[in-house]
């Protein structure tokens, strides 16, 4: 898949450079801010990714290699290329949404997911969890969407029967779809929790591949 394939060169290093310090999960954001914006500055992007200007500033050079971005007095836009990959992006993963502390979630601030069509590669969860802890977060709850309910994916938990408030606001908010995923990353703060949820659902769409 195309978008795996980029997303993946751009988090490489340029020899003889240092390997850089930005994750997959950043370029993700980094096009969605673009995408949301049409363009947007190199400052306003650093502190919205919460990098550092230097980080920044590299993760967009290795974007412009890829000749995903053009650069201009006003700021940072896509190229054709750019937009048709913002649109493949979209096609497989929602845009970021806040949710609700619950008995579910592992921090202060929790930030969800929707991943497409990829019930069917979800195991126990534990992998989506283990992913976003590895980048920092302190969790992430996996849920299935499936005959119209959400559920966790060893099935012991039925959201609408034990959660029926939280389970009709996620519904409503992520409009989910059968065999939809919605993944819940929790951190002490809302950028790792946004990052922690976008590297589980980037594991879980390269697993469906």
């Amino acid at each position: 898949m195309k978008i795996f394939d980029i997303v993946e060169r751009v988090t490489r290093k340029i020899a003889p450079g240092p390997a850089p310090s930005f994750n997959e999960a950043h370029v993700v954001k980094a096009l969605e801010l673009i995408g949301s914006h049409e363009t947007i500055g190199r400052i306003k992007l650093s502190k919205e990714l919460g990098l550092g200007e230097g980080t920044t500033r590299t993760l967009l050079k290795h974007l412009k290699n890829e000749g995903i971005t053009t650069s201009s007095r006003s700021g940072i836009t896509f190229s054709q290329q750019g937009q048709d990959l913002f649109a493949e992006l979209r096609s497989k993963l929602s845009e970021s949404k806040d949710v609700p502390s619950s008995p579910l979630t592992f921090g202060a601030f929790n930030i969800g997911v929707l991943v497409k069509n990829s019930g069917n590669s979800v195991g126990s969860g534990m992998e989506q969890r283990d992913t976003a802890i590895k980048i920092g977060a302190t969790g992430a709850t996996t849920l299935v969407f499936s005959s119209n309910k959400l559920s966790l994916p060893t099935g012991e938990q039925n959201l609408s029967e034990s959660m029926p408030l939280l389970h009709d606001e996620l519904v409503s908010k992520f409009k989910p779809k059968e065999n939809d995923v919605i993944i819940v990353g929790s951190a002490e703060n809302k950028k790792t929790a946004e990052i922690g949820a976008k590297m589980a659902a980037l594991k879980l769409l390269k697993n469906n591949n």
